[in-house]
């Protein structure tokens, strides 16, 4: 009970326009228009609920807020009594935020590097289902997010000790992956000398949609920023292309599920295979 799944992302994108084509024309996924406030926001669709990632217009690329579902409005309360209890200031969430994300309850309060985190009641499922693109269900969902900050230490205390995700695994000298369901991981924190986030991943029905999207990209000059691979701790499938905004998303599949039995562990190395990056990788082991 608590935190069930990661929920969605909101973005403040200095380009709509490019994210709207590489959403639609590479990863095959719909967007529909809401208006927050004066603001038109655009809503990525990946499933029957309402959305998993919105796209604020703004003058810079930034995070705008990281939404986690709550199974039950008393663990919503019980959840804004331990952020309260270790120092968080806990606000409601407006009537407009809480229609626009489909929730019957949503509170917030800002985290150790200044993100805005809201978790959320209920979710709203305002379709039966999406276009796919042909041969697949392509992307199935929203899979996790790496956060990168230099503190991490605080955002460890938060996430472990506070808001009770678990501890699956880690690689020396600052990369941590946390559990809130059976899911290998639905965040990890990464030390970094900037706070950022490093990708966000797209859930995929299978490695020939994580495939057909490769082709996809590769066909509209989407820049592959890491080539595709398996991961050595939770042995998805996946590539990574560099979106509008300038960080990563992570086309992937395979993902392994583990139970309470789990002892958490140092796994050594990032991939079993694969994954080069086309750029220098921030969280390479140390030589």
């Amino acid at each position: 009970m608590g935190i069930r799944k990661l929920g969605y992302v909101g973005l403040n994108v200095t380009d709509v326009d490019a994210w709207t084509g590489l959403l639609g024309r590479t990863l095959g996924i719909g967007v529909t228009r809401a208006k927050s406030g004066t603001d038109e926001v655009t809503l990525a669709e990946m499933d029957e609920f309402k959305y998993r990632v919105a796209l604020y217009p703004s003058t810079e690329d930034s995070p705008r807020e990281l939404g986690w579902i709550v199974d039950t409005p008393q663990e919503l309360d019980r959840l804004t009594q331990r952020l309260e209890d270790a120092g968080f200031g806990v606000s409601d969430g407006s009537a407009e935020e809480r229609e626009l994300r489909g929730a019957t309850q949503l509170r917030w309060f800002t985290d150790p590097v200044g993100y805005r985190v809201e978790l959320a009641v209920g979710e709203a499922k305002v379709r039966l289902g999406v276009e796919r693109p042909a041969g697949g269900p392509g992307v199935t969902g929203l899979g996790h997010l790496v956060l990168a900050s230099p503190q991490v230490a605080e955002l460890r205390a938060l996430y472990e000790s506070v808001l009770e995700f678990k501890l699956t695994d880690y690689r020396a000298p600052g990369l941590f992956f946390f559990r809130c369901n059976r899911t290998h991981h639905s965040i990890a924190l990464a030390s970094a000398e900037t706070p950022s986030i490093h990708h966000l991943e797209f859930e995929h029905g299978s490695i020939d949609d994580v495939g057909r999207a490769y082709d996809r990209a590769k066909a509209n000059d989407v820049p592959i920023s890491i080539s595709l691979g398996r991961h050595m701790n939770d042995k998805a499938i996946s590539f990574y292309v560099r979106n509008p905004s300038g960080f990563h998303l992570e086309i992937g599949c395979g993902g392994i599920e583990v139970g309470d039995d789990w002892v958490p562990h140092d796994f050594g190395r990032s991939d079993e295979w694969g994954h080069h990056h086309a750029e220098a990788n921030p969280f390479a082991a140390p030589k």
